[in-house]
Order: C-alpha cells, then sequence, then structure tokens
C-alpha cells in the first residue's frame, strides 16, 4: 500500500498504477506515467472508474517509482502523474519535487477539479495536460457534480497565466455534446487564450454497461440531413 508514508514524501500518494515507458501520455517525451487514485466526478464515459473511489488504497508503492527513476537516467524524459486526479491528493507537491530533485522533467494531468490545489503545484510542472470537457452549460451533465464547469474554467485560467506549457483536451461525449457545442466550446477556448486544443473520439472500452449502449444507440443514429 502506497499511502504508509508521511504527507510531505511521496511515500504517501495513493498510486493505483504505473506505466514504465509511455510515448502517448506527453507529446513529444517519453515518460512514465503514475495513475493516482481518486476522482471527485464520475464521467459518463470514464473508462477506469476503480480510480474514483478515494477510499481505496494505493496498489504500487513509492519506492517503486524511486527504483524506476534510478535506472532509467537518460532513457526517460520525465513522469506524468494521472489519475483519478492527481490534485486531490496532498502528497503530490513533495512527489513532483522528487522527481523534478532527480533530474526528470514532471508532466500533469488533471480535469481542473481543485484549482486552489492546482496553484499550489503548478510551478513544479514543466507540461499540463488539461482536461477541458465541455461548454459551462454542458459540464454537469458529463460529469454528474454541479459545480464542476465553475472550477474547471478557474484552472484553466490558473494555467493559461502560469506560462506553464499547457495542452487541453476534450473528449467528445456525443451523448451529451453536439458538433455545434464542440464548435462553441473551440471557440469559447480560443477567446481565453487556448492555443493547443486536442479532441479526443469516446472510447467505450472500460465504461458502464449503461453508457455503452447509450453510446451505441447515438452512434447508429442516422446524421442529420444538409441543408
Amino acid at each position: 500500500m502506497s499511502g504508509a508514508g508521511p504527507a510531505g514524501s511521496g511515500d504517501a500518494l495513493e498510486i493505483a498504477g504505473l506505466t514504465a515507458l509511455s510515448t502517448c501520455d506527453w507529446p513529444g517525451r517519453l515518460v512514465a506515467t503514475l495513475f493516482l487514485q481518486g476522482c471527485p466526478w464520475e464521467c459518463t464515459y470514464c473508462h477506469n472508474p476503480s480510480l474514483i473511489d478515494p477510499r481505496t488504497p494505493g496498489t504500487v508503492p513509492w519506492s517503486r517509482v524511486r527504483a524506476l527513476l534510478a535506472r532509467r537516467h537518460g532513457l526517460l524524459d520525465g513522469v506524468v502523474f494521472s489519475g483519478g486526479e492527481p490534485t486531490r491528493q496532498h502528497a503530490l507537491a513533495a512527489a513532483m519535487r522528487e522527481v523534478r530533485d532527480a533530474g526528470y522533467l514532471v508532466g500533469l494531468h488533471t480535469s481542473g477539479a481543485y484549482p486552489r490545489r492546482l496553484a499550489e503545484v503548478l510551478p513544479l510542472a514543466d507540461w499540463v495536460g488539461l482536461d477541458v470537457k465541455a461548454p459551462a452549460s454542458l459540464y454537469e451533465a458529463i460529469t454528474r457534480v454541479g459545480p464542476s464547469a465553475d472550477a474547471a474554467f478557474a484552472s484553466l485560467r490558473l494555467v493559461l497565466d502560469s506560462g506553464v506549457d499547457v495542452q487541453v483536451r476534450t473528449t467528445v461525449d456525443p451523448t451529451v455534446l453536439t458538433s455545434q457545442d464542440v464548435a462553441r466550446l473551440g471557440s469559447t477556448l480560443r477567446g481565453l487564450g487556448v492555443r493547443d486544443h486536442v479532441l479526443q473520439e469516446v472510447r467505450p472500452d472500460g465504461t458502464t454497461e449503461e453508457y455503452r449502449a447509450a453510446l451505441a444507440a447515438e452512434r447508429a443514429r442516422p446524421a442529420p440531413a444538409q441543408g
């Protein structure tokens, strides 16, 4: 169990999974990716719902991460902290510092659910992959949590103002978002100063049976007539 260490140490992280080498979690970088336990949102298309419950203990000890970094100098560019929602965990900053002190770059995947905590760790990040899920009016339909849009857009403003390199990603859920909604979101993001916005196709793998059925039904609908 990874959460046995002091709060000021990476040993306190609850880590649900570790990918020792990834080429897709930070564009242009070779990284190790950590998947941290716990998320406050229950997004419609979540493909790893086992990471949501914050009471579930971690399965990867921080000592394993230390050992990996000790032997991967010159082979890895950095470490990406992903989730779940990594900013939920108070030990995140200590772990990020340790990665930097070991000579690696630090990447962060976040949904922006905790703006205050994000502000604390942004100075330790070299790159952020920020999920912006929908126009504000449709956020709750995806996250199934009321004030989630406020947190996400506050976090976006923090990241843009920080000057940290950022890629904004939107997983397009066709059970909620129309093409017009996606276009509206893109326009909003450009207006806020986003220069790198990537659309991702929703994946049914790992989602709930209910969602897979809703997605299949939506994809089976005939395209609207053009005219």
